[in-house]
């Protein structure tokens, strides 16, 4: 069923590109674009397939600490988070378990968390060397430019590793404890087929990172290729934001009263606070990365619909720990601590562990100084190094704000502890007033601060300045949660996003037939007699459009030659909202859609293959028809393996 606005849409597209034309000869073969136009497909075709599913298992995979949570299908209100982890760190408490992996010297997995960090740490210097530890790798999808399935990790001895691998030990490990606990409480084996599966990830991975994911659960054996829908991939904030609407008084903080809203009726939610078509930020500080979002509510089924496309950047909490690296490497010399973390790998892992407890107490108020224990081997190590003490370095050093202390300590000024905070703050604060500026973001009602990050009074503070006022700048208690109770809300109900915004402009090179003067020269190209325009970028999405959930881009294509068995093209994106041509500066080969057109021969003179792309889901999907047989064709869109 389509209303009439559609159908005019459509038209107007239809009639930009009236006349099918035959593919350009270059690059993309055999491909003839038809008739564009978008379907919205209603809610009923949306039937999810959830009813088959026992548990929703959510997967909160972090840069710096990871964990999951689940909930039956029956009770959907009640989210169990995970067991209590063995180990645990001073000043750190929440059911997370650090994302750290080991593996053998053979590479094989050996163990995750707490218990990996604890082995290794315990190995001695001349046989933890040949052991693989890996932390914070997560990062890497972000950061990596061209990411494959090949992409490397470095482990702590500078040992290189595939990410692929690692990430699948990890999935397969979280498959194991999730399945070992579901199994005790249900009194007997638990089916993993009856486990409908959530990854969270930033909302601004592009596509490769979120595949990249994919690839590595159907690697783990956490879902297999054949069962797709069985994983489904959430954005971070999205999770973080399902889960603050629900939020009741009770279960946060508003930072402009300052206190837990307990003199409210308990079963008061943000909700009752949040009227039809009210507007709010999440912004998500995490381990590696901040994501900020901004949703409206539809009331009164709670529905949301994104009003600016997600944005953020690599300005997580680690940002603070390279600070503090940069502090020391300024203090001891970077060849020291380059060979340090190489030599004495566990030492170090404990200096950052003990770090991480001083940066956990850092605060806008504090004036008496926070003391850093530098582990033995550091004052040892240094001392073989560099023939000369600790304290000599310090004394030496123009750090001022650092000091040595007679109890073998580092002591941080707060001012040094607060200047470690300063560029990862300014760059989210940055980020925030940029995002307020946009004509779509007005009238905010609430700041939503979730992540592990949230809890730093620092950033609090900073945020806090930033609005004067302008919005509520709501904490829920179990903030480094947050993310982990909304992904399986998500799972439960994956349609209660109702519309996103793309985040790139997505289309394909086509040809056009050349129209003088509109058309440059350089792209006319002639064959069998006729003028075309080579290079046309034929938009199926732009940049921040709104798309519905299940809204489709509908194209035909058809083979150049009757036997051809395959169709490939080749998938453009860009930043910018208006491309013309995929030759334009900023505009880059993302991707390939593939078709399969085996089997599918028929004697109709020409054959149209059908193919319908999703934009408005957390992952870009592929579906294709042999319009002459109406027989489906295999679809895939593939962003990794260029």
């Amino acid at each position: 069923m389509m209303t009439e606005k559609q159908t005019a849409a459509e038209k107007i597209i239809t009639d930009a590109m009236a006349n099918p034309s035959p593919a350009k000869s270059m690059g993309d073969p055999g491909i003839t674009p038809l008739s564009p136009s978008h379907i919205q497909q209603t809610d009923t075709d949306q039937v999810e397939s959830q009813l088959s599913f026992v548990v929703v298992v959510a997967i909160d995979f972090g840069t710096t600490s990871s964990g999951y949570a689940y909930a039956f299908t029956k009770e959907p209100e009640c989210i169990h988070t995970m067991r209590r982890w063995e180990g645990g760190d001073p000043g750190v408490s929440n059911q997370k378990t650090p994302t750290t992996i080991l593996l053998t010297p053979d590479r094989k997995f050996h163990s995750f968390g707490y218990a990996a960090r604890d082995f290794y740490h315990d190995l001695d210097p001349s046989e933890s060397k040949h052991w693989l530890y890996l932390e914070k790798f997560k990062m890497k999808l972000h950061t990596t430019a061209n990411l494959s399935i090949d992409t490397d990790l470095h482990a702590a001895n500078g040992k290189r590793v595939k990410a692929l691998d690692i990430f699948a030990y990890a999935l397969a490990f979280f498959k194991e404890q999730a399945l070992k606990e579901l199994s005790d409480q249900t009194g007997g084996e638990f089916d993993n087929n009856d486990v409908r599966w959530v990854i969270t990830v930033p909302a601004i991975w592009k596509m490769p990172a979120k595949q990249f994911m994919r690839e590595a659960a159907y690697k783990s054996g956490l879902v297999s290729r054949e069962n797709p829908e069985q994983l489904i991939i959430a954005l971070e904030p999205e999770a973080a934001s399902i889960y603050c609407r629900k939020l009741r008084l009770h279960q946060m903080v508003d930072l402009g009263t300052q206190t837990s809203q307990n003199g409210f009726n308990a079963t008061d939610n943000v909700g009752s606070g949040m009227t039809q078509g009210d507007r709010y930020v999440v912004v998500d500080c995490g381990g590696g990365t901040v994501d900020l979002t901004v949703h409206q509510i539809r009331l009164p089924e709670g529905h949301l619909k994104e009003l600016y496309k997600a944005s953020g950047g690599p300005y997580g909490s680690i940002g603070i720990d390279y600070e503090f690296e940069k502090l020391l490497c300024k203090i001891f010399g970077q060849d020291f601590i380059d060979q340090f973390k190489i030599k004495r790998p566990a030492a170090w892992v404990d200096l950052m562990i003990a770090f991480e407890s001083r940066k956990r107490a850092a605060a806008p108020d504090r004036t008496n100084p926070l003391n850093i224990n530098l582990p033995f081997s550091f004052i040892d190590y240094y001392k073989k190094f560099r023939g000369h003490s600790v304290e000599h370095a310090l004394r030496k050093s123009n750090v001022d704000f650092v000091k040595w202390s007679s109890q073998g300590m580092l002591r941080m000024s707060p001012d040094a502890m607060n200047s470690l905070f300063k560029p990862t703050i300014d760059h989210i604060i940055q980020h925030l007033t940029e995002l307020f500026e946009k004509p779509e973001v007005s009238d905010i009602k609430f700041l939503f601060l979730v992540g592990g990050f949230a809890e730093s009074p620092l950033l609090q503070h900073a945020v806090q300045n930033m609005l004067q006022g302008r919005s509520r700048i709501i904490i829920p208690h179990d903030v480094g949660l947050t993310i982990l109770k909304g992904a399986v809300l998500f799972g439960l109900d994956p349609s209660v996003i109702k519309v996103r915004r793309s985040p790139l402009t997505y289309g394909v090179g086509v040809l056009n037939r050349f129209v003088e003067g509109k058309h440059p020269p350089e792209k006319l190209l002639v064959k069998d007699g006729t003028r075309w325009c080579t290079d046309v970028f034929d938009t199926f999405i732009t940049a921040d459009q709104s798309v519905a959930l299940g809204e489709m881009v509908k194209r035909s294509y058809t083979p150049a030659k009757p036997s051809q068995q395959v169709i490939v093209i080749h998938v453009y994106c860009s930043e910018k909202e208006s491309v013309g041509f995929i030759s334009e500066s900023g505009v880059r080969k993302c991707g390939t859609l593939r078709l399969d057109v085996s089997g599918t021969e028929s004697t109709a003179p020409r054959r149209e293959i059908q193919t319908l792309m999703q934009f408005g889901d957390t992952e870009i999907r592929a579906m294709a028809v042999d319009v002459s047989t109406g027989r489906t064709v295999k679809a895939s869109i593939d962003f990794l393996s260029h």
